[in-house]
């Protein structure tokens, strides 16, 4: 019962995590969806530039705090660690989900394109990023990075094995093409607002300090001189630049 459980909540986590990307494709590109980054009722500057850094540093601390290895000990001595993987999808999709419903808008244009032809182009990048961000976790290992694998695995009684390091692809260019793609999907845009660019920029800052003195910092402690050489070899999240000596 206790296995059945914890594979529903995982199925749980994960179709959440898809509603939470596929609706992010809708707020950040201000189309389909009910409430994206430039719809809704607009109040003061100030007060949305304060609402919103709230939202987005919710989402930023539950992101990093829950990804990194002390937390995963303490929720794995609690809590099965079959779940692990499924309660960091789920309360970041949730996370996500809360900026969706309270980020106000700021409509203020800063750039718009007016050229039919340009503004298609950008369009069309914008969904590259997205296909990015996808394609990259099959790139890796999308059913074990979304807690599918360790849920069905826990299910039959197997242990889920540790993560194979992999430079598949995208990942023979740059160390994080899922941040590359966030990256071109929150930039690309015919029109940029006062609010998407606050999105813009505070997600961009995030990233990359995340990245690189968190996320990196853990993946040498477990991955070791492998990850080190390929850190002198590869480019960080930025395509063709030059790479750590």
């Amino acid at each position: 019962m206790k296995k059945s459980i914890i594979l529903l909540y995982g199925i749980v986590a994960y179709f959440v995590f898809l509603i939470a990307f596929l609706y992010a494709i809708g707020f950040v590109g201000n189309i389909i969806v009910p409430k994206s980054i430039d719809s809704g009722a607009e109040t003061t500057m100030y007060s949305s530039i304060f609402i919103n850094l709230v939202l987005l540093s919710v989402f930023a601390l539950q992101h990093s705090i829950m990804a990194r290895p002390k937390f995963k000990e303490w929720f794995n001595s609690i809590f099965s660690q079959a779940m692990e993987r499924s309660t960091y999808i789920l309360l970041s999709s949730l996370a996500l989900i809360l900026i969706y419903w309270q980020w106000q808008p700021i409509t203020t244009i800063v750039w718009k394109t007016e050229n039919t032809i340009l503004s298609s182009i950008i369009t069309g990048i914008f969904f590259l990023g997205w296909i990015i961000v996808l394609l990259s976790t099959f790139m890796i290992n999308h059913f074990e990075l979304f807690g599918l694998a360790q849920i069905f695995d826990n299910l039959k009684n197997k242990q889920t094995a540790n993560p194979k390091f992999q430079t598949n692809y995208l990942y023979k260019i740059v160390r994080h093409p899922i941040m590359l793609g966030f990256l071109i999907a929150f930039w690309a845009t015919p029109t940029m607002t006062v609010g998407h660019l606050l999105f813009a920029l505070v997600t961009t800052i995030y990233i990359f300090v995340a990245v690189k003195y968190l996320e990196e910092k853990d993946l040498k402690k477990v991955i070791g001189e492998k990850y080190e050489t390929y850190q002198k070899k590869v480019p960080m999240i930025i395509p063709f630049t030059k790479v750590k000596k």
